[in-house]
Parts: structure tokens; sequence; C-alpha cells
């Protein structure tokens, strides 16, 4: 380990951020990056157990006190190689993940867990600058095409893990762009597109195809995909959002979150905007959901100079600490405040909206809104709500966003035409550490066979799936499989 005493000696400390008031002027990230001294005392915090919990807390099985232990040491090409082993995607992974794996850290029972989501973007960009992040396919190929459908990080991680084992790979986009719900989900101050665009450039140097503004199902048939490819993966997210249908959801002024941030990252990107444009400066917003796409809703809207922002949540408000149900190490459901509450934004939970209240001229103009209280089991969990009794009020608001989640992937075109079949929650269907479908050669992974979830598990299932349709191609596979690599680092 890289020094015994680390973790009594040093603090968690977290790299500098701009002042709120300057970095709503933009959309570019605000986070700094440890200088040298600062990245050596927070990679010396973790105290490399004999049984790191990390491992089990990350999705990917990353090898957390290893790759800790070479930063320590300064020694820039281990720790991407260990990195890199399990995540293929460290710079979006140090970016946007939140961190299950700190959750599990055995330093977290009584002191603040090592930082480990920022060591891991800092090896990253460090391997960058040193020009060690180089194409890993072979000069051999296997003879062997896999068409994946999405390039969001489920189907980016399948890419590149299929062209690592030699195969041909094509990745479909209906997009113009590719990185799917990194490049028109996630807003730039979180996740600046370079980023995309620099490791995109690498998967093609790799072998990998980007065929953009490309629906299959509509541009291409299911039918002469599979005609032409000897697998097919479908990572395509889960992209049918939550509505809210209660009265009044016609009106002008009530969104969609996707709707909304897909817009402003178009903007940002000078891609064309086909839709009416979503502009809320100078209006009152509420958003409605509690989530990390709700406060990316917040934070866009104070960049765009909202008046007023609120964010309502139907259930009660987390609590600040673990409780006696949120044993460590799994993962708490805590108060969380992000970077874009930090910037503005008053928040209600116990909140249900009852109707949306528009003008004459069909515009949104008002929330009628009540309070509720929750009943519980007896883990804490809530069972049903009742409404608070003359608690209903209307509130101002020109704009509201629809933060609620996603309930399943597309269905028309590709799916419909692949024949494959749906789970009871409307996902494709396919086992997990499986991922085949019910059509031979057909393949599912990330949001669209899970239902929505984080990005690391998108990328986990991505490489696993990979790894799947590779034995399936060849018999065996030589790709990593998460649960060796976590038992050999054991």
């Amino acid at each position: 380990m890289g020094k015994p005493t680390g973790f009594q000696e040093f603090n968690r400390e977290l790299p500098s951020k701009i002042a709120p008031e300057e970095r709503v002027k933009n959309y570019n990230e605000f986070v700094g990056l440890y200088n040298e001294d600062k990245l050596n005392q927070q990679s010396a915090r973790c105290m490399n157990c004999g049984i790191p919990f990390c491992h089990s807390g990350c999705p990917l099985g990353n090898v957390i006190p290893e790759f800790n232990d070479a930063v320590y040491r300064k020694s820039w090409e281990e720790a991407y190689e260990i990195l890199s082993t399990t995540n293929n995607f460290p710079e979006f992974t140090g970016r946007i993940c939140p961190a299950p794996c700190e959750s599990a850290c055995v330093l977290g029972i009584n002191k603040p867990p090592v930082a480990i989501e920022e060591i891991e973007k800092h090896i990253i960009e460090i391997a960058y600058a040193k020009n060690l992040v180089k194409p890993t396919a072979p000069l051999i190929k296997s003879g062997k095409k896999v068409a994946v459908v999405g390039s969001g990080p489920a189907g980016m991680a399948a890419a590149a893990q299929l062209s690592k084992a030699g195969h041909s790979v094509t990745v479909y986009e209906r997009d113009d762009r590719p990185g799917g719900l990194l490049r028109y989900g996630i807003p730039d101050f979180k996740l600046e597109k370079w980023v995309i665009d620099r490791r995109v450039k690498v998967m093609e140097e790799d072998g990998v195809v980007f065929q953009c503004n490309t629906e299959i199902g509509r541009d291409i048939s299911m039918e002469e995909l599979s005609r032409n490819n000897d697998a097919i993966v479908l990572a395509g997210g889960s992209t049918i959002p939550r509505n809210l249908p209660i009265p009044g959801r016609e009106f002008n002024g009530v969104y969609y979150a996707m709707e909304f941030l897909k817009q402003q990252n178009k903007r940002v990107g000078e891609s064309p905007i086909t839709t009416a444009e979503i502009f809320v400066e100078g209006k009152d917003v509420v958003v409605i959901g509690g989530g990390d796409t709700g406060s990316d809703c917040v934070g866009t809207s104070n960049r765009q100079g909202a008046r007023s922002v609120r964010q309502f949540e139907v259930m009660v408000q987390p609590p600040q600490q673990r409780t006696q149900n949120m044993p460590w190490p799994s993962y708490p459901m805590l108060l969380k405040t992000t970077s874009s509450h930090e910037e503005g934004c008053e928040r209600f939970w116990g909140v249900n909206t009852k109707e949306f209240l528009g003008d004459e001229n069909g515009n949104l103009r008002a929330l009628k809104v009540t309070d509720v209280t929750w009943e519980t089991d007896v883990l804490g969990r809530p069972m049903k709500f009742a409404e608070v009794e003359g608690s209903e009020r209307e509130l101002p608001c020109q704009a509201v966003f629809l933060a609620m989640g996603f309930v399943h992937p597309q269905h028309t075109g590709m799916i419909e035409q692949a024949g494959v079949e749906l789970d009871e929650r409307k996902n494709v269907k396919a086992q997990e550490g499986v991922y085949r479908t019910n059509v031979s050669k057909v393949f599912a992974c990330g949001d669209m066979r899970r239902g929505q979830s984080l990005v690391v598990w998108a990328i986990s299932e991505g490489r696993e799936t990979a790894r799947k349709v590779d034995e399936f191609l060849m018999g065996h596979s030589l790709l990593e499989s998460k649960d060796a690599v976590s038992a050999f680092a054991y």
C-alpha cells in the first residue's frame, strides 16, 4: 500500500470549483484538478483493505486499491493499465458517476471515504497527456462482423471490447453524432463533448465504424442488418419518458426533461435544432423529479437566466446520514445537494402536482399542488401517500420539466422488427449474465435490457455482453471478465 498511515494523516479533499455565480455564465466544466501533492495525499488515504468492499460497490469491479497504490507511487502507466482492464471510459465515469464504490469504501464507515472517482478521472487524464491511451485491436482479424445499435455508454463499451477481440464492428446511431445520452442528455457543464470526441477518435483508430443519422428499423431494416452481420447488439437505451397525465398536460410550457436538455446540448454543440425552441430566460421554472436528470434541468435553467427555479419531489426528504435501514456498505439513499442546487434552487419534498393551469392563449401560467404525507413499512420504505388537508395551492410557473425517469425503450421500428421478447417492464428480455435474446444472434445490454440505470452499469453490461458475443462467435473468449479480474485482485 502507498502509505500505511495516510488515512490518519490526510482528510478527504475534492478539487476546487469555479464559484456558482461565475460558472452559470457558460456551459463549461467547472471542476478543477488536484495538484501533484494533493493527488498523492488523496491516493495515500486508501487503506488497501484486506477485503476491499469498493470492488463490489463498483458495477465494473474496478481494482481500486491497486490503482490507488500506483497513483501514490506516480506509476502512471501501471495505474492506467489497472484501471483500463475493467473500465473502457474512466473519463466518463470520473465525471458523472455517483460513485457507489465510495459508498462501499471501508474508510467511509467512520470517516469520509477515499475520493475514488476523482482519482480515476486524474488517472485517465494523465494517461491521455502521456500518450498512453492507444488502440488495442489486434492486427489479425476474426473475419466476423458485428452491428451495435446505439452509441451510448453500453454500445460504445460493447463496440470497444468486440474490436479488441478482433471483430469488425459498426455502431449505428440515429442522432447526428455518437455518444447517446452522454452527448444529448448530460449537460456540457458536467461532461464537455470533446471528451466523447477524443474517445471516439481512439475507437475509430481501432477500426470501429460509427454510422450516424441512421435509425435501425427505419433507414435500415432489422432483416438487412441481420443478413449482413454475424451478431447484433441492441444497446439503444431506455428512451420513453414517464409522463404526468393530469389536467392541463397539453398547455405550452410543459416539457419532458430530455426535450430541454437535448436541445441545449445541440445549441452548445452547434448542431441543428429541428424542434420548437425551449428557452426559460425570465421565467419561473418548476422541475418535477428529484433525481440527476432533474438536477441537470436546474443547472441548465440557471444558465439560461430563469427568474426562479423550484424542484419538486413527491417523496419525503431523504436523511443526511445512513440510518439503520441503510447499513454500510449498501448504497444509501441520502440527501444529495448537487452543484446545480448550489447555483440556485428551491427544493420541495412531499409535493404532489394535481393540475397544470393555463391562460387563454394555451400557455402554462401556474401549477395546482398539494402537500402529502407518506405511510412507510418497517424498513422505512414509502408505501402510499395521503394529501394534507387544506394544503392545496397555486404556484406561478411558465415552464415545467418532467424529470421522473424513463419507462422502457422505444418499441416501434427496430424492436418490433427484431421479434425479440419483452419482459414484464417492457424492456428487451435477455437474462443477466447471458445477454442473449430469444432471437439467435441478437443480444441486448444496458438500459434497453435492465431499464433506466447508471452510466457505470451501462459500461459494465456492454463489456459483459461483448464477452458473450465473442464466445458465441468464436466458441471461447479472451476478453476480461469482471468476476475474474476482481477474484484475481483479491
